[in-house]
């Protein structure tokens, strides 16, 4: 009995410990992640167990560390006009800079202007001139865009005067026979308060006359033209890059909107594509500046409908 009761007492030899198995990292209701053991009392299996579980946290480290490394990269966030020929840059730039990322996020000029600002995003896009507010920022000139007064392909409209457009806009004309098309009320399709494309259009077509209050509005240059192309009895207006089958785009004045009045100064709702940075760009946001500015990428965004800011592209 004494001998029996004696080999219950002692510690468990290492031939019979059992090293406990670890589960996977699970995720708490914060996000996190967290490795989950059982604690072991008996002095040998805590021991192996801990040092397991101690072994198992040193080896997932470097590899959270690698997954965060290789999900870095920059953020270039605001104006929805200039949003789809960045991304067209991004995708264009990591295809020759495998290790790079960079996300491409609208939001409106004024947004993208403030996350600069802020640091929430390491470029700002924008559409229209920097406030005089705003001139401590670092910008640079990317292209230049003329904005489209458009309409739904099988308007009989083609051209309307600068100030005939105004009269739309503001509500002074509501209806289509007043500008020689059918009898049905004009429905004005605007951009949202803090847009680029709307303070330029403001700047360019309304001068102190106010857009009205009775137009729709859209927080993108991409819903307006779904609106339009949906709507017979629609206008508004997008940037020019940005004009495909789905609308038509009216000649201003008797001026046809395209790349060669443009130039020649005839078309006049020319506005500029600005990158926006707090301070001088370092890193990989000036490299990305410096590839979007090269001459291959200018020829892209000449064949994307923009105005090249290098005069000569060969």
């Amino acid at each position: 009995m004494d001998k029996r009761r004696s080999a219950k007492s002692q510690a468990p030899s290492n031939k019979h410990i059992l090293i406990p198995k670890i589960p996977n990292p699970k995720q708490n209701r914060f996000g996190h992640r967290v490795l989950v053991s059982p604690i072991y009392l008996e002095f040998g299996v805590w021991n192996l167990g801990f040092l397991t579980y101690l072994l198992t946290i040193l080896l997932l480290i470097p590899l959270n560390v690698g997954c965060q490394r290789s999900k870095a990269g920059i953020t270039v966030a605001g104006s929805t006009s200039v949003e789809p020929f960045a991304e067209l840059l991004a995708e264009e730039y990591m295809s020759r800079h495998s290790e790079s990322h960079i996300y491409v996020q609208g939001g409106g000029s004024t947004a993208g202007i403030e996350a600069a600002i802020t640091g929430a995003a390491n470029i700002g896009m924008s559409s229209r001139n920097l406030t005089d507010a705003e001139k401590k920022l670092y910008a640079v000139t990317i292209a230049k865009d003329a904005i489209a007064i458009i309409v739904h392909p099988t308007s009989p409209i083609d051209n309307l005067p600068l100030d005939k457009i105004r009269e739309v806009f503001s509500g002074k004309i509501t209806n289509w026979k007043e500008l020689g098309g059918p009898n049905h009320p004009i429905d004005i399709v605007t951009r949202e308060e803090g847009s680029g494309t709307r303070e330029s259009f403001q700047k360019f077509v309304m001068g102190k006359e106010d857009i009205s209050l009775g137009a729709l509005v859209q927080d993108s240059n991409g819903a307006v033209r779904q609106v339009i192309s949906s709507d017979p009895n629609a206008i508004g207006y997008i940037s020019l890059g940005l004009v495909n089958e789905q609308v038509k785009a009216l000649r201003v004045s008797a001026v046809e909107p395209n790349l060669t009045n443009v130039y020649n100064g005839k078309y006049t709702l020319v506005r500029p594509f600005l990158f926006v940075f707090s301070g001088e760009p370092g890193g990989e946001a000036k490299s990305f500046l410096e590839f979007v500015l090269s001459p291959q990428a200018q020829k892209l965004l000449l064949r994307e409908g923009l105005v090249p800011v290098i005069e000569k592209l060969g």
